[in-house]
């Protein structure tokens, strides 16, 4: 083998040497970054549906590090399974032991009234009635949050609709009287008992034995949520319209939320604003979704599909739910609530929906 000139082995030599020190400073770079990165723990929302699974999850394992050139490390946990009571998420956050995350506001609403004034029952029969009440109510909860807490709300998420499922024919809310109906918050139970029934507080997961012990014969859930666990296999007939929703605020303790450097919270509100309208636009198709997967309808692309009869809306449940919502639900909540409520409601909401609280 002949010999190496000595001219392109020098030039072997410097550019071995340049390529090793670009390498070194690469790594020092990328060691550098990891050591600058601010790691966050993250509380989101229940373990095991669609806003969990496809959507908080992956943008805080994958896409908060991607906006952020992995100056950003994040962990998410479901509250359900980080061993919190949801009624407790509150003062968690507001003491720090939570720095950022999800409030389900009906648990909440246990404790604070307030926070559930924007999903009461038979408040918003649609999605788009809800994008009003929300955004109507939403620069007053900011304030409460802030003010009451020291939280900084960051999004407010959607669960897809909560409607009623029933094992035997009916027509419309009317016919609910003399059933036992699932329930999962006071308001619920409230609304099931003006129309004549008899709610049942009871826990998702035990919904299906519910129904095959006989202990409930009707259930307010979520229209895929309820297709999910199986309620196509103990119930016939699904209501189409929307009792109640299910929504959650996410937010962040104020001191951490100020311990982040300002252009890295500029692209965690950017980040999360895109997050929460695509979580919105999700929860809305998913209600046609879980009707059409209940019932074998076109639009189902679940895999399993029911036999159940969709109950359209009536004129006279449109003017069932209105009736409720103004003699029944909105005067309980106030004398839950006080005088705080009654002021909110009539400054923010009253316009949008027509209706007036009172004290009285």
């Amino acid at each position: 083998m002949p010999p190496v000139p000595r001219r392109n082995l020098f030039a072997r030599l410097v550019g071995a040497h340049v390529a090793g020190a670009l390498l070194a400073m690469l790594l020092a770079g990328q060691a550098a970054a990891q050591e600058q990165a601010y790691r966050l723990k993250v509380i989101g929302g229940l373990a095991g549906v669609s806003q969990f699974v496809r959507f908080e999850e992956p943008f805080w394992h994958r896409r908060i590090g991607e906006l952020t050139n992995g100056r950003i490390v994040a962990e998410i946990s479901p509250f359900d399974r980080s061993g919190i009571r949801g009624q407790e998420m509150l003062q968690l956050m507001r003491l720090g032991v939570v720095p950022f995350g999800t409030v389900i506001l009906p648990l909440a609403a246990t404790e604070e009234p307030e926070f559930n004034a924007v999903d009461l029952p038979a408040l918003s029969p649609d999605m788009a009635t809800l994008r009003r009440t929300v955004g109507a109510f939403r620069p007053y909860l900011e304030g409460l949050l802030r003010e009451r807490y020291g939280i900084e709300l960051l999004a407010i998420y959607t669960y897809p609709a909560q409607v009623v499922f029933c094992n035997r024919p009916f027509s419309g809310l009317s016919d609910l009287a003399g059933r036992r109906v699932r329930t999962s918050s006071v308001g619920q139970s409230e609304l099931i008992q003006a129309l004549g029934g008899s709610p049942v507080v009871t826990p998702f997961a035990e919904i299906i034995p519910a129904f095959r012990s006989g202990v409930v014969e009707c259930a307010i859930t979520g229209t895929l949520s309820g297709h999910a666990i199986g309620l196509y296999n103990v119930t016939t007939h699904v209501h189409a319209l929307a009792l109640s929703w299910g929504l959650s605020a996410f937010a962040a303790n104020a001191s951490a939320w100020a311990a982040l450097p300002p252009d890295l919270r500029e692209t965690i509100r950017e980040g999360v604003r895109d997050l929460e309208e695509r979580i919105w636009r999700a929860a809305e198709h998913e209600t046609g979704e879980g009707l059409a997967c209940n019932a074998n309808l076109p639009g189902c692309t679940a895999g399993r599909r029911g036999t159940m009869t969709v109950v359209p809306v009536s004129p006279a449940d449109e003017e069932r739910r209105l009736r409720l919502l103004t003699e029944v639900v909105l005067p309980r909540w106030v004398n839950r609530c006080g005088q705080d409520c009654v002021d909110a409601w009539n400054t923010h909401l009253a316009p949008l929906v027509g209706v007036r609280a009172s004290a009285d």
